[in-house]
């Protein structure tokens, strides 16, 4: 039993706290009150420090997509097919990977993990804890979605190769066409047996709803075809990048129900589709109260500047408060697992972090990291 004592900081739901003391048994949060530990809590004096929920990245390529060591760590993108809707992100990762010992000196406690980009459906994703060595005993959530892309990578990947899709239109086709075998197999799953497949079983996992599909959009015209399949299917969906949302604001502001990753913001214009990305697109969705969370599409910025990556949103206007919740309960509502993470709250797991001031001044870092009760990084 843990009890942190003197703690202030953020509490993920937009609240901060005081000089409270933070009760921590079998990796659950007790409470947080003004009250003194027992004898029998190991107390942790957190005074002058900042404590935080555990941050979370909702779409990373941590454990898929190694750094420096090519092809052998490329475990991101199928690209055999420019549909894999039957592969799964759980079997390529490699909890060694440098990458999750990044998260935890950064705070991170939390992450989702995806195919890449380069295919229509790339696969099913999965949302794991960045502390342990065997994935299947980190998960949090699996699978928690089905990737799908639009734009230019599916069309470089397989248009380069004379294949389907060559353009927009051939992507959203594609993706139109294979929801659609996914329908008919389910429809006649209730006539008659029929032999399993394992591509529409998990493409059928979007339209009962049981997942949503996570779609990679940076472009206005992406996003907008994604909100079009939204509607034609009636399945629920998640805008990963959503570079251009910002130009598009009044239209978002009618579809609240999706939420969008935002990111990565903290890198080149390398490409067509990010010639508009800016810290803009942060500000104006929080004006127009549109949910978002923010995020580092590691290894494209590694994963420990996703606070840094909020703290260059503030930078440019967004409010203190609002870049933490979207660091970490809306993180937790963008993946469905806010009943375990992404506040400090009676009864969520015991995430969380010290900070040894407050977590948006850059000469401020991590002292300590928990998760599920157990200290995971010290400074």
């Amino acid at each position: 039993m843990i009890a942190i004592i003197n703690a202030s900081g953020y509490d993920g739901t937009g609240e901060t706290f005081d000089e409270s003391t933070i009760f921590i048994n079998d990796g659950i949060i007790e409470k947080i009150s003004k009250e003194k530990p027992p004898e029998n809590y190991e107390t942790i004096n957190a005074k002058g420090k900042i404590v935080t929920p555990g941050l979370i990245d909702v779409h990373t390529h941590l454990g898929v997509f190694e750094q420096g060591i090519g092809q052998e760590g490329h475990d991101f993108n199928e690209t055999s097919n420019a549909t894999t809707a039957e592969i799964r992100a759980l079997d390529g990762i490699n909890p060694f990977d440098k990458g999750f010992e990044d998260a935890r000196s950064g705070g991170v406690t939390t992450v989702q993990i995806l195919p890449g980009s380069a295919n229509v459906i790339g696969g099913e994703m999965v949302v794991v804890k960045t502390a342990g060595t065997i994935v299947d005993e980190m998960v949090l959530r699996n699978p928690s979605g089905l990737k799908a892309a639009t734009g230019e990578n599916p069309k470089r990947v397989h248009g380069g190769k004379g294949k389907l899709p060559n353009t927009r239109m051939g992507v959203a086709a594609l993706l139109r066409k294979k929801l659609i075998e996914a329908q008919n197999y389910v429809n006649a799953l209730e006539k008659v047996d029929k032999e399993r497949n394992l591509e529409m079983e998990q493409i059928a996992k979007v339209l009962n709803n049981e997942i949503p599909l996570r779609v990679h959009a940076h472009r206005s015209e992406d996003i907008a075809t994604v909100l079009r399949v939204k509607k034609e299917f009636d399945i629920d969906i998640t805008i990963e990048h959503g570079t251009e949302g910002h130009m598009m604001i009044d239209y978002l502001t009618k579809h609240k129900d999706v939420s969008i990753a935002v990111g990565p913001t903290m890198t080149s214009r390398s490409k067509i589709e990010l010639a508009n990305r800016g810290w803009n697109t942060l500000t104006a969705f929080a004006d127009a109260n549109i949910p978002f969370t923010i995020t580092t599409d590691h290894p494209v910025v590694t994963i420990e500047h996703l606070i840094t990556s909020a703290i260059m949103g503030v930078k440019h206007g967004l409010d203190e408060g609002l870049a933490m919740q979207a660091l970490t309960l809306h993180g937790a509502k963008h993946l469905g697992i806010a009943d375990r993470v992404g506040s400090l709250e009676k009864g969520k797991d015991a995430d969380l972090v010290i900070w040894s001031g407050d977590p948006f001044d850059l000469r401020n870092s991590v002292e300590q990291t928990m998760i599920n009760g157990e200290w995971v990084f010290n400074s």
